[in-house]
């Protein structure tokens, strides 16, 4: 059974400490969806420019090559802020799942600030990601997590989910 799951959400919101614990406890690879962006995305970015849709596009078509080279499942970070580019990821892995960790605006500004250089992600950007987001509620395959919560406590939340056959 194809287990591919997306981490999804805002910057700051945990993707990367979620999916690392998750790949792990599956056993599964874990795909860093900001690998993937390109070195111009990466420098808008760092300069505290927002990206557009066409600068996702090929972003989103790199990560379905990567859900399409993983038939056994992979834990897959990636913001997935539209509903357009959830569905593009879905055409790529039938059955795909997400968790969608949501956070306040004030927390996730305070998880990107407190990166500091670590990280090529400005927070500056913070609030372009929550007016670029289209909350996922009622698409199927969706389960929503408060990203506040302890990671022990999200990882089992998701372990939990993704044992049931249905995409609730």
């Amino acid at each position: 059974m194809n287990t591919s799951i997306v981490i999804m959400g805002v910057a700051g919101c945990g993707k990367s400490s979620l999916g690392g614990v998750l790949a792990q406890a599956m056993h599964l690879p874990l795909v860093e969806g900001d690998d993937f962006h390109s070195p111009e995305s990466r420098q808008k970015m760092s300069q505290g420019i927002a990206l557009t849709d066409d600068d996702r596009a090929g972003w989103l078509d790199r990560l379905c090559d990567q859900l399409r080279q993983h038939p056994g499942g992979i834990v897959l970070t990636c913001s997935a802020l539209k509903k357009a580019y959830r569905d593009h990821l879905r055409q790529a892995a039938p059955g795909l799942r997400f968790a969608f960790l949501q956070i306040s605006r004030e927390d996730a500004q305070a998880r990107v600030a407190s990166r500091g250089q670590a990280h090529f992600f400005s927070s500056k950007l913070v609030d372009s990601q929550f007016a670029t987001l289209q909350l996922p509620t009622g698409e199927p395959g969706v389960l929503t997590l408060d990203a506040m919560a302890p990671l022990s406590q999200l990882q089992a939340e998701v372990a939990a989910w993704l044992t049931t056959k249905e995409l609730t």
